[in-house]
């Protein structure tokens, strides 16, 4: 089947590892559908794939088939979004704190491939007002905007939320539904070409990365780390609410633990999301009727075949 895959780990050129061409289709175990991908999203994920990088003690076993998101079709043609987030048979309540939790393109193969094997659960109904290619972006970076809004943040309709960054994946989702869901959006940018993204989704007001702001915020969301930790910390009023997602730059960064005590923040790590909030999301999107939006969008290309001499 035509799939991209990654051939194998590398770390300083993870580019030069992508590989577009044929796969065998996969193994469906027990308990497992096989679902026809119509579409899958690009995730900075798929980055640390080509690295070699997981948070599971188990290396990847290359050659990996790309992508953690997608929807497609089961074999009776019901339209399904993918959960992306893999756990224990046995485990029980909130799949993020599995210890042997994985995501697609790490254990198993990915979503950017003509099939792909997923527990029976990971295969979602798609709800009416959903189409298929709004439903591949709702994975990884939706579904962890999504946790860290309505899960950890606390915040409530009229509340001012800080985004720092403004033209990823998890800020540009982050920006979304914040907007959706009533809550005055801030986002921090390095260019124009940033705060034009950020104002066109909906953010209310686009600042310099570091910049001061004109007022303290209800929560911050920061998924860039070392180069905006201070910044987020000044950022918030007294008892508010900082919630960590990631780190797109180092993850140590310098401290000042008297104002976390004195200002009574309270600093939230999170990571995904639950099944359950997967379906909330889908459901807050579809009620909402706030489509996501893209960027780009290709079409599966496969490789033409060499006549032979």
């Amino acid at each position: 089947m035509f799939a991209v895959y990654a051939k194998e780990a590398n770390a300083t050129n993870p580019l030069a590892s992508v590989v577009v061409g044929e796969r065998p289709e996969p193994v469906v175990p027990e308990g497992w559908v096989p679902v026809r991908m119509t579409h899958a999203s690009l995730n900075r994920h798929d980055i640390f794939t080509l690295m070699g990088v997981t948070a599971q003690r188990e290396p990847i076993p290359f050659p990996m088939i790309l992508g953690n998101d997608g929807a497609g079709l089961l074999d009776n043609g019901t339209p399904v979004v993918i959960y992306p987030l893999i756990g224990s048979d046995g485990w029980r309540g909130d799949e993020t704190l599995d210890p042997a939790w994985h995501v697609f393109s790490e254990l198993v193969p990915g979503t950017m491939a003509d099939y792909v094997a997923v527990p029976r659960r990971n295969a979602i109904p798609m709800p009416e007002g959903l189409s298929l290619v709004n439903a591949a972006l709702l994975g990884t970076a939706w579904l962890t905007a999504y946790r860290a809004l309505f899960t950890k943040s606390g915040l409530k309709p009229g509340e001012t939320l800080l985004v720092q960054g403004a033209s990823g994946g998890m800020a540009t989702a982050l920006i979304q539904l914040g907007r959706a869901a009533g809550f005055k959006v801030w986002a921090t940018t390095l260019n124009e070409e940033g705060r034009k993204i950020a104002l066109r989704l909906g953010a209310d007001a686009v600042f310099a990365t570091n910049e001061e702001l004109p007022q303290r915020v209800d929560a911050v969301v920061d998924n860039v780390g070392k180069v905006t930790w201070a910044h987020s910390l000044r950022s918030l009023r007294r008892g508010g609410t900082l919630v960590v997602n990631g780190i797109t730059t180092r993850g140590i960064a310098e401290t000042d633990l008297r104002r976390i005590f004195v200002d009574q923040f309270d600093i939230r790590g999170t990571i995904m999301g639950t099944l359950e909030e997967m379906n909330a999301m889908i459901s807050f999107i579809v009620t909402t009727g706030y489509s996501p939006r893209l960027a780009q969008r290709f079409r599966w290309r496969k490789p033409a075949r060499r006549s032979a001499r």
